[in-house]
């Protein structure tokens, strides 16, 4: 192997990112490259809020030349066609090819539509922030097409909503459109108890088998008494998508439902370039993920190893970016030890609890599987959360600034209709605190990864040079 050989890494999602990022900060020999075909990493937890516009494009994808200004990275946007194991190269559109001493495999997961006529074409997908984009444009313009109609039938689809999957992404989207929706079309003269929103599962329960299933009776009454309490369709198998038509079967009967608004949540699967690799279906589970060692290598392939959606481990991890942080954490420190002839260490998953979006400025937040916290309180808990997760300590910083913003002044700008004032203010000034802990928690964050960085970012506000002072005093 070539001295000089990059470490190449395929997908630029959390595993990918912050696998680069951890390679980078503790100044890996090799050359570092990032391959990805989009030129904007997408936090896709916080798509929703994208979606009702509580957080803006630059916080919840921002663009990886900012993410990644490291030296050492070197960010290449294109789309990998081959991957070659035996001879390490990887192949991609624009011809060029790379060969590599590592190889890290996190390309993420694709949209499962399970063959069902239809779904690909007729259906809102939500993994991307164009997703979230193009999805808000698509319901603006029926809430305007329907607040501009007197034929009450075209009303009554332009203002349904019907989703496929009782998953978290299919209850946190109903959730959301459940008290935006309503807001979005107040607005124009509309009323807002014309609008429906439906979610189809096949199952008797929503979250069956998710690991948000502790959550399912908080998210049940969630659904109920949204601005639109959300209609849920039980044991309801799709069969087929039509344009502003969804068919599906229900206890051996055919039913329709007439919707302008499709969206699918309703599952995931392998990416494509995992099922061309050279490796044996015993080497696979029964999703097409890589088996993989507890040091995150293909088995046969000890240079090569496997993250996120992409990895197969005996113990069954959620595709959560708590998980995905510390694989990215696990696999840099093992590549750095493979080329300082170190020894590798397994990677230690702590999952620290689950988050759940429940409305505009609810959640819920199951800690530790211990404790459940709901309501305004969860919201804190989620966004501070994720903003602690976001790439880098700058971006986290930022985005926790624009956040606290929002929910001080935006949020609370609204007229008082409290009957009880005394307790509204309460409710502000707890709010407050809370998300002062969180931008405090983050700036120390930040100066402890990236001292100089934040220094010089933050010299003219007096804040390092108070912290410094402050730290010496003790």
């Amino acid at each position: 192997m070539n001295p000089l050989s990059p470490t190449v890494i395929l997908g630029g999602g959390f595993t990918g990112l912050l696998t680069a990022l951890h390679l980078c900060h503790h100044r890996h020999s090799r050359p570092i490259v990032l391959i990805e075909q989009a030129d904007r990493f997408v936090f896709k937890p916080l798509l929703y809020e994208l979606l009702s516009g509580e957080m803006s494009d630059s916080q919840v994808q921002p663009r990886y030349a900012k993410l990644l200004d490291c030296d050492g990275i070197t960010f290449v946007q294109d789309t990998v066609q081959g991957i070659d194991l035996h001879q390490r190269q990887v192949k991609l559109a624009s011809g060029l090819q790379y060969s590599y001493g590592h190889l890290v495999l996190a390309l993420g997961s694709t949209t499962n539509y399970f063959g069902i006529p239809g779904a690909e074409d007729y259906t809102f997908a939500f993994r991307t922030g164009e997703d979230a984009l193009s999805l808000g444009r698509h319901l603006r313009a029926c809430l305007q097409q329907a607040s501009q109609t007197d034929d009450l039938e075209r009303r009554r689809v332009l203002l349904t909503v019907a989703i496929a999957g009782a998953g978290p992404s299919g209850v946190e989207m109903a959730a959301t459109l459940a008290d935006l929706l309503p807001q979005w079309y107040r607005k124009l003269n509309g009323n807002p108890e014309e609008i429906q929103i439906f979610i189809l599962n096949r199952s008797k329960e929503i979250l069956k088998g998710d690991i948000n299933s502790h959550l399912r009776e908080v998210a049940e009454k969630a659904l109920k008494k949204r601005t639109i309490p959300v209609q849920l369709v039980t044991e309801a198998t799709v069969s087929a998508i039509h344009p502003e038509c969804l068919q599906y079967k229900q206890q051996g009967h055919e039913n329709k439902l007439d919707a302008a608004t499709i969206i699918w949540t309703a599952g995931t699967a392998v990416h494509p370039l995992l099922k061309q690799l050279d490796i044996p279906a015993d080497r696979r589970d029964r999703s097409g993920r890589l088996r993989i060692t507890p040091t995150m290598q293909l088995p046969d392939f000890p240079e090569v190893f496997v993250g996120g959606d992409n990895a197969a481990l005996d113990m069954m991890l959620p595709a959560t970016a708590q998980v995905a942080y510390q694989q990215g954490a696990t696999i840099a420190h093992n590549v750095m030890a493979m080329v300082q002839n170190k020894p590798l260490k397994p990677v230690k998953v702590t999952l620290r609890g689950t988050l759940m979006k429940l409305g505009l400025g609810e959640a819920a937040a199951n800690l530790f599987d211990r404790f459940i916290i709901s309501g305004r309180s969860g919201h804190l808990i989620r966004q501070g959360t994720y903003l602690e997760l976001l790439p880098t300590p700058i971006h986290n910083f930022r985005a926790t600034v624009d956040w606290l913003t929002y929910e001080v002044f935006s949020r609370h700008s609204q007229p008082n209709l409290s009957s009880q004032p005394s307790l509204h203010l309460l409710q502000r000034l707890g709010d407050i605190a809370a998300v002062l802990v969180v931008i405090s928690s983050s700036a120390l964050f930040w100066r402890a990864i990236q001292p100089n960085q934040f220094s010089q970012v933050l010299r003219p506000t007096g804040l390092p040079v108070l912290l410094d002072q402050l730290q010496q005093s003790q």
